[in-house]
């Protein structure tokens, strides 16, 4: 048990979020300088381990309410986050340095928080889990995520169909573009069909794209009572903040790697060898597990905390943080990865 609360570590964002929004000042650049700064360097001297749990440990993990109340405890925090951030903001003598240190810091919560917790949380199958997913992706302004990811991305990884896949020499913000736009209209897409095949038509109420979008204009219209329109512009902005994040996470767990098209005019089944992967525990606590994303992908209902290491699964130069950084600079992220993908596609 001691061991799991290692986990804990992942409430640094929050807390960093809590010390700039209080303090404010040179700390309110905190969650942005833990995220990118700290632990991208401490990773550099701290590696990780390619360990799986014994199928006994495994087992006991998956069943312990530990794991799931820690994610369940971020929506609280997020909603606090989120007030006190709205309230800071009123504060007249707020320089304007602090106001951008205080929104970056924000929107690094709403990429962690918002969207990473919510990720995990969207596959779970509980209503109240569900639930707790979409409000979260609320405060995004990304909720069609939970339909186009789930019934999408997992379905199309690392083939033409999918808009979340990087094309191999395609650089992040080209990526950004391309993702953000196939995201939404995949999402319109995929809820048009379901409906479809339900003899219900598009503009219903069953459409969850519509009430997705109900949703994130009753938040800020509840923004613009309570702040005004100031706030509804903060708003926007750190969910832009959070919604890049996710593209740039997107970005580098599939660039370049791509699944064969079979005679068949199938696909050859997801395989570990279809998604980056980290090892670097720092990072792997810090977003709950998601840097090995291969055995997501195997089997998106594995809870985070039993998540394991593949041997074929491609690794990252870096941890997740680092290598983010490292894609910003797309002819240095290309003559590093470009030659490991090549590599992993031609064996």
């Amino acid at each position: 048990m001691l061991r799991d609360l290692k986990y804990l570590i992942a409430y640094i964002a929050p807390l960093s979020a809590f010390a700039a929004l209080t303090w404010q000042g040179a700390w309110s650049f905190a969650t942005l300088i833990v995220a990118f700064v700290l632990i991208p360097l401490i990773e550099q001297f701290v590696g990780g381990t390619d360990r799986n749990l014994t199928p006994a440990e495994e087992e006991k993990k998956a069943s312990s309410p530990f794991f799931d109340l820690l994610l369940y405890l971020n929506l609280p925090i997020l909603m606090a986050l989120l007030w006190l951030y709205f309230s800071a903001l009123q504060n007249e003598g707020l320089k304007s340095w602090e106001t951008t240190g205080l929104t970056l810091s924000m929107g690094v919560i709403v990429g962690s928080i918002a969207i990473n917790v919510a990720h995990e949380l969207g596959h779970r199958t509980k209503k109240h889990e569900q639930w707790m997913a979409k409000t979260m992706l609320t405060a995004a302004l990304y909720t069609h995520f939970n339909i186009e990811h789930n019934r999408g991305h997992h379905l199309w990884v690392s083939t033409p169909q999918d808009p979340s896949s990087a094309r191999l020499g395609e650089s992040l913000y080209r990526f950004w573009v391309r993702s953000i736009a196939g995201t939404y209209i995949n999402a319109w897409r995929l809820e048009n069909d379901r409906l479809r095949r339900a003899g219900q038509p598009l503009f219903s109420l069953s459409n969850e794209m519509i009430w997705f979008e109900l949703g994130k204009l009753a938040y800020l219209a509840l923004v613009w009572w309570l702040f005004g329109w100031m706030g509804v512009v903060f708003a926007v902005l750190i969910a832009l903040g959070g919604i890049v994040q996710l593209e740039t996470v997107n970005y580098i767990e599939h660039y370049g790697l791509s699944r064969k098209l079979l005679p068949s005019g199938f696909y050859e089944k997801v395989t570990p060898r279809h998604s980056w992967n980290s090892n670097h525990e720092l990072g792997r606590i810090f977003l709950y597990e998601l840097t090995r994303h291969s055995d997501h992908h195997y089997k998106a209902t594995r809870k985070y905390q039993v998540l394991r290491h593949f041997d074929e699964s491609p690794q990252l130069p870096h941890g997740y943080p680092a290598s983010m950084l490292m894609a910003m600079i797309p002819p240095l992220w290309f003559s590093v990865m470009d030659g490991k993908v090549q590599k992993i596609q031609g064996d």
